[in-house]
């Protein structure tokens, strides 16, 4: 009786020549550019918030925010704390519309290019690809 390992082997075994094919990318769906782009926009926004929640316990952690504040209060005569101003409830608000907007951003920027790239398919005949089979 062979195992699926034995089956692997004596398939490996073989080698096959790799056929080379040249395609031409002549179209980008729109809706799958915005998904796509949308899905990546995800992506750097969770990667925003937590940027902004290690810088902020950063600098927290090395004193510079009280350093600071404490310049800020000696110019204005103990008037104006930066600490009411920059806390970790402002800096997240902060990081989420941040976040946000780059949501937005990217996702229409990926159809703009979807639909810039359909455009230039017209002038350009499109972009030549290359693929192996192995």
């Amino acid at each position: 009786m062979t195992t699926v390992a034995d089956k692997l082997a004596r398939k490996s075994s073989h080698k096959t020549t790799a056929k080379q094919v040249r395609l031409r990318l002549v179209y980008i769906d729109f809706w799958s550019a915005v998904k796509l782009s949308f899905l990546a926009a995800v992506a750097i926004a969770i990667v925003t918030v937590v940027a902004f929640f290690l810088m902020f316990l950063v600098v927290q952690t090395t004193g510079l925010i009280s350093t600071v504040d404490e310049f800020f209060q000696s110019l204005s005569d103990g008037g104006v704390s930066l600490t009411s101003f920059i806390g970790l409830p402002q800096v997240m608000a902060f990081a989420s519309i941040v976040a946000i907007l780059n949501l937005v951003v990217v996702t229409v920027m990926g159809a703009v290019i979807a639909g810039i790239y359909n455009l230039a398919v017209k002038i350009t005949g499109g972009l030549l690809v290359g693929f192996t089979s192995n």
